[in-house]
């Protein structure tokens, strides 16, 4: 089994998390393609994570399964813009961080 992460991309975790849920359990080959045509923006950034865990791992991607894929919260960035009569709201910029799991896929034997 290897691992990849990739931290602080600026997007937000529910929006990521609804991809990631998608490319769960499936082989790392066909993720990487359902991914390449999805139209999120978030997709990319998990399949470059697919990509690496892949890698680090020496494997080949139609040989290993994606095992798990989670979405964490990372900081947010807190940005103020300017209202009527001098006040202010609030606009907060969140990040996520990725983490992809591959292991090596089961044989399924007659």
């Amino acid at each position: 089994m290897s691992k990849a992460i990739i931290k602080f991309i600026r997007l937000s975790p529910t929006k990521t998390r609804l991809i990631a849920n998608e490319v769960q359990g499936m082989n790392a080959e066909l993720a990487l393609a359902s991914l390449s045509f999805m139209p999120n923006r978030g997709a990319k950034f998990i399949a470059n994570a697919i990509n690496s865990a892949v890698a680090n791992g020496g494997f080949e991607p139609e040989e290993v399964i994606v095992s798990s894929c989670r979405v964490d919260a990372g900081p947010v960035l807190k940005r103020f813009r300017p209202r009527a009569r001098g006040s202010a709201s609030r606009i907060r910029k969140p990040t996520s961080h990725i983490l992809v799991e591959v292991s090596k896929a089961q044989k399924k034997e007659a």
